[in-house]
């Protein structure tokens, strides 16, 4: 690939800074690539709660997808929060058609705070529409739940889970955060091959945007050409290292820090 790769972000904005399009970008930024951003929602929140939420009309959503995707392009696509099920259907329109362009999916749903980000009404249409378009689909415990019906209380369980998403199309990785235990256990479903990522779970509350971080570290990777497995791997390794190097920031202690380096391996270090 010659040049810089391009990844868009499609997502709501954090005024906090720490997650929504304001963590993918700096994430974007980490891994080298250039970042453009479709806003979805203005919310006013850091890192304690989101206090209020505007959703942007579907028309101007619209309008900004055209204006990137026909001038300055993506070669990966990263999705976040989309509030509603008119900007479900939007998005999925501007992207129909394109297979050859990877998507990562965040099924954002509820913030670390506990507030909701998407309506109960927009679930049916985010399975039916997005997840089919999707190339990545990266929902935690309970978005899976859910998206699917079926508990993830163990292994066995979720690896059902990410089998019924994956029946749409995409590869599903599952985010083990909100399970118990001192040691994390992401799981990837990619086309019948399971592959494991464990780390260490770190004794810290600064863990606002992480969802968001990895997202858009896995369409960073993909925007360079990386293989699936081995772009949520850097992704993973990214976000560990990041909360790691996290500082207290705010009444809720977060965010972490997306300004963490990279090694060689994951798509280019810029120092």
């Amino acid at each position: 690939m010659s040049g810089r790769p391009r990844v868009l972000t499609i997502a709501g904005s954090d005024s906090g800074g720490g997650a929504g399009i304001q963590a993918d970008l700096k994430t974007i930024t980490a891994f080298g690539a250039y970042g453009a951003s479709v806003v979805t929602a203005v919310t006013a929140q850091n890192t304690i709660a989101v206090t209020a939420v505007h959703e942007i009309p579907a028309a101007v959503v619209g309008a900004q997808l055209e204006a990137v995707l026909e001038d300055i392009g993506a070669d990966a696509v990263k999705i976040g929060m989309l509030a509603n099920a008119e900007l479900i259907r939007t998005v999925a329109d501007a992207l129909r058609g394109r297979s050859d362009l990877p998507v990562v999916l965040d099924p954002v749903m509820v913030a670390k705070s506990g507030d909701s980000l998407l309506r109960d009404d927009a679930i049916a249409a985010l399975v039916e529409l997005l997840v089919p378009l999707a190339t990545l689909v990266t929902p935690n415990l309970p978005e899976a739940e859910r998206l699917t019906g079926l508990p993830t209380s163990s292994e066995a369980e979720r690896l059902a889970a990410a089998e019924k998403l994956a029946q749409a199309g995409p590869a599903v990785l599952l985010k083990g955060g909100h399970s118990g235990g001192d040691r994390l256990l992401d799981l990837l479903w990619d086309g019948g091959e399971v592959h494991r990522f464990v780390h260490p779970r770190l004794d810290t509350t600064s863990t606002h945007g992480t969802g968001c971080t990895l997202s858009a570290a896995v369409a960073a990777g993909l925007a360079f050409g990386r293989p699936l497995a081995d772009a949520v791997r850097d992704a993973i390794d990214y976000l560990h290292g990041a909360i790691a190097a996290a500082f207290p920031l705010g009444g809720g202690h977060g965010p972490v820090d997306h300004l963490y380096r990279l090694d060689a391996r994951a798509g280019g270090a810029h120092d």
